[in-house]
Order: C-alpha cells, then sequence, then structure tokens
C-alpha cells in the first residue's frame, strides 16, 4: 500500500539487557550496563533516529527498572530523538504518579517525551508492588482509563474498583503541549479496539511469523477510530534485530546472545529450547528478526511498512548478552545506511 517515505519514523527499543563485555567475556554490572545504554541512546541522536525506547522489568536479565530516570539522564546529553518507553507497565504503576514522571521528562527534555503504556510479558511487578494477578485485566482496563483523563490535564473526579478514587484531583507539573502517547498491543483485537477509543497510537509488538499478518489488526484499527470518529493516529511496530557489515556477521553476533536469552526465559514458560534453524528462519522473510546487513534489513523493514502501512518502525537493537560494541555499531549502521536506504526503497515503489 502507499506510504508517506519522507514521513516515516524509524526508532530504536531496548529493555536495558545485561550484556557482556567484548574483551574479557564477563558480564557488565547493572550500574554499567546503564551507563552504555545512555551512551547508546546519544549515539542514536547524533545519526538522526526519530526515538529512543526503554523497557520497564523486575528481573535480573535487565537492568532497568525505572526507565524514566535513564531517559532523563539520556535527554540531558540529547538533542532531538524523541524519548520514551517500550513499555511501561501501567497495570502495577500508578497512573497519577506515571503521568508526573512522564510530564517532567517533558519538561527537561523540551517536548520529546513519549509513553508506550502496556501490561507487560512479565508478569514481576505485580507481586512487587502489591497487585494480584487475578486482577490483571482489570487493573489495566481501569488504569488506561484513568490516564486518559490526566492526559486532559484538567482536574479529575473519578472512581474505578482497584484504586482510590479521585475528586476533583489536578496532576503537575502541566506540560506545554500534552504527552505523546501510544499503547502496546500484541495481537488482542479487543486491545486494538480499546486503544482507538482512548485515542493513542497503536504500537504492535510483532515477536513471531511475518509481519503481515498483523494486517488485519491495522485494518480494525481504522475502522474503530472512524467509529469513535477519531482522527487518523500513528500505528508502529516493534520488532527484535541486529544490523552488521554483512548478513553472516549480523548472524553470528546475534544468535549466540539471543540464544541464551530465549531459553533462559523459555525455560520458565515452557517453550521448546531455541535453535540456529529457528533463528535462520527468524531472519529470513518470513519471520520476525530484522538481523543482517544493511541492505538486508532496509528491504525487511520496507517490506514491513508496505504491508502493514505504517508510521513508525522501532528496532530492538538489544538482545541478551550482545556487547555495548556491536549494538553501538549496529545504532550507526542503522541510522546512516538503513534509514535512506529504506525510504529509497518506499519511494520507488
Amino acid at each position: 500500500m502507499s506510504v508517506d517515505a519522507a514521513a516515516l519514523e524509524l526508532g530504536l527499543d531496548t529493555f536495558g539487557d545485561v550484556t557482556r563485555d567484548d574483551a574479557t567475556g564477563e558480564m557488565l554490572s547493572d550500574a554499567q550496563t546503564i551507563r552504555n545504554l545512555v551512551d547508546q541512546a546519544v549515539r542514536a541522536d547524533e545519526v538522526g533516529l526519530a526515538f529512543f525506547g526503554v523497557g520497564e522489568h523486575h528481573r535480573h536479565e535487565f537492568a532497568v527498572s525505572s526507565p524514566e530516570i535513564v531517559l532523563a539522564a539520556a535527554a540531558a546529553r540529547t538533542r532531538s530523538i524523541h524519548l520514551g518507553t517500550a513499555v511501561t507497565v501501567l497495570s502495577s504503576d500508578d497512573p497519577v504518579r506515571v503521568y508526573e514522571r512522564f510530564a517532567t521528562l517533558d519538561a527537561v527534555s523540551q517536548g520529546r517525551a513519549e509513553v508506550i503504556l502496556g501490561r507487560g510479558s512479565f508478569t514481576e511487578s505485580f507481586p512487587l508492588f502489591g497487585y494480584d494477578l487475578r486482577d490483571y485485566e482489570t487493573l489495566f482496563d481501569e488504569k488506561l482509563e484513568l490516564f486518559s483523563r490526566l492526559r486532559e490535564e484538567k482536574p479529575v473526579t473519578w472512581q474505578g474498583t482497584l484504586r482510590a478514587p479521585l475528586d476533583g484531583a489536578d496532576v503537575f507539573p502541566k506540560t506545554e503541549g500534552g504527552i505523546t502517547a501510544w499503547v502496546g498491543v500484541g495481537g488482542s483485537p479487543e486491545s486494538v479496539v480499546r486503544t482507538a477509543r482512548y485515542g493513542y497510537g497503536l504500537m504492535l509488538a510483532i515477536i513471531g511469523g511475518p509481519a503481515d499478518r498483523f494486517r488485519p489488526f491495522v485494518d480494525l484499527f481504522h475502522r474503530s477510530l472512524d467509529s469513535f470518529e477519531r482522527p487518523r493516529l500513528p500505528i508502529g511496530v516493534h520488532s527484535p534485530g541486529h544490523i552488521a557489515d554483512t548478513d553472516q556477521q549480523a548472524w553470528d553476533e546475534m544468535y549466540p546472545a539471543m540464544e541464551a536469552n530465549r531459553n533462559a526465559i523459555g525455560r520458565e514458560r515452557g517453550w521448546p529450547p531455541y535453535s540456529r534453524l529457528q533463528f535462520q528462519h527468524d531472519v529470513g522473510p518470513e519471520g520476525s528478526v530484522y538481523a543482517g546487513s544493511p541492505e538486508t534489513v532496509a528491504r525487511k523493514i520496507a517490506a514491513t511498512v508496505r504491508a502493514l502501512g505504517i508510521d513508525r518502525f522501532d528496532l530492538k537493537y538489544s538482545n541478551g548478552t550482545l556487547s555495548h560494541e556491536r549494538m553501538l555499531h549496529s545504532i550507526e549502521l542503522y541510522g546512516t545506511t538503513v534509514a535512506p536506504l529504506v525510504r529509497e526503497m518506499l519511494a520507488e515503489s
């Protein structure tokens, strides 16, 4: 389908995966991982990328549990790139505090803050903060409704079932133009409709299978916006990947790190062991991993943009223990080579 190549945004996401030192093979500390992550955001800004997202997790594989603090550090060292989350686990947080934190980030970044809200694919935050997993759906529904009211930046009167009510409560600081907000969706039609109903951008997390299977969700989002009489809102895709000088180099760098990460999590969730054969399928045309040379990755991103008509593509560039140096090189290639190639390919189609 027709897309505006010039308007397409290309961004990055990271979960703050704890990484290995290339020279020694030793695992880095959480603290060093976070400092490196800020350097990665700086590099992304330098090469002209549109967005840098940091995920929230509460487990040992990932160093970042407070993305807004990391993003504030990045804001002080960057000039143009938008800064946000991937995702903020709204279900186990308080919408008022989330809004206050992002309004503050928006101030220090001079209007570059974005928030991607979601339920999260991990559940550690629920017991950690005293929430019952039996309330999983209700928590997100109610808190998203409240956050939507807070986005109006007017006194809020609201009542739910799992949080204390608000009566004319006002929230500070006020922003200079509101907070750009998205909802991360993994493949539930109900989530797509809810995102449209509350007026958020739709961020599709595509971490398995071909991208074009998500076309029905894109169409559903557009129909839902029409039914709620809302204007067109942006659609994005988040998928993992890695870029190196050649396909083989990218695959050889990414696979060991990705295998270790997938198998560690898979043991908890009952997944079969990850294999090189599965990986090679995932990096192919029918898979959801965007790994290879700049030309290979650009072709795959362009195909996804055409298939779905999206406004932004966010590459989840951190993958398990993949080293800081290799991620910096991946970011460099993404901004300087992949981005112009994608726009060139789309302009020709």
